[in-house]
């Protein structure tokens, strides 16, 4: 499934289950998508988290209940997955800057419409992108769980409270890895070094406290080089992947459920700072790729 069909089927499937107790894991699983990369690409896409984005559509589709029918506002609260009319009246006033009863006496309610997803395709051949196979490697680093909705602000924060750790004989802070499995909606987030697979394994239960490794599987990864100052030079990168390759590219389609920031040496906030993205892809099934060094995919 493409980029943009599997962005359009989440938004179709939230809409169908408002009135259903569902999370971004239903959703991803729904379009058979990584939850971190549906959650990523749904929030730099549309400005919104999946969480968020359906309690905001929940919220809105309580006013119109307000507004239009008799139902009591405890039923309406259970309806739209509120455990309680107190914990359903406080996000309502939050969000319309109105109470409930407020609504239905004829007070003008937030809208929150449904999101129609309608792009300007700049295509994959615009970015700087290399797709390379890579047999398995394994990091050691530091890890911590991010929601995606702050991830930019508190992703550089971590990197500022561990400089101190740093370096060492794997190179710690070489890679930022983004992996799928933290509950709630959230994503696993490692600075990490390269560490020789048979080593980590050997080790893997005399590592220092707070340290942890990760195996990342053989596969094809889409690189992309980025000059610039960081985080801002990265962000941009980033954010450019889903809203321009990822749409524009007919040949590979995203895979797996970790990716890759890469760190090269020198001052970080310098202008030609060089750092790279490494996304896992898969050959799309209806559109047969051959690779740059001439073998089928």
């Amino acid at each position: 499934m493409d980029w943009l069909t599997s962005i359009r089927r989440a938004i179709a499937y939230m809409e169908a289950t408002l009135t259903e107790d569902i999370s971004a894991q239903d959703v991803a699983a729904e379009v058979n998508m990584s939850p971190f990369f549906l959650q990523r690409g749904f929030s730099l896409m549309t400005g919104y988290g999946i969480g968020e984005y359906i309690r905001n559509r929940r919220l809105y589709r309580a006013a119109l209940d307000l507004e239009n029918t008799a139902d009591r506002v405890i039923d309406i609260a259970f309806r739209y997955c509120y455990e309680t009319p107190e914990s359903f009246a406080k996000a309502f006033a939050r969000f319309h800057g109105a109470t409930p009863s407020e609504v239905r006496s004829g007070k003008q309610p937030r809208p929150f419409l449904p999101i129609k997803i309608s792009i300007s395709v700049l295509g994959g051949s615009v970015m700087d992108c290399t797709i390379v196979h890579k047999e398995s490697f394994t990091v050691i680093g530091y890890e911590k769980d991010f929601s995606e909705e702050d991830s930019y602000t508190e992703i550089p924060r971590f990197w500022n409270k561990m400089q101190d750790a740093l370096g060492g004989p794997f190179g710690i802070g070489e890679f930022g890895i983004c992996i799928d499995g933290a509950s709630n909606g959230r994503f696993r987030y490692m600075i990490a070094g390269l560490c020789p697979g048979d080593m980590c394994k050997v080790n893997a239960g005399k590592l220092p406290c707070g340290i942890t490794s990760y195996e990342l599987p053989a596969g094809d990864w889409a690189v992309f080089d980025c000059v610039g100052s960081l985080p801002a030079a990265l962000q941009n990168v980033n954010t450019r992947i889903y809203k321009e390759w990822l749409p524009g590219n007919p040949d590979w389609e995203l895979s797996g459920n970790a990716s890759v920031e890469w760190y090269g040496e020198g001052d970080m906030s310098a202008p030609d700072y060089h750092s790279a993205i490494w996304i896992p892809v898969k050959p799309r099934q209806d559109a047969p790729v051959v690779r740059p060094d001439g073998a089928k995919a």
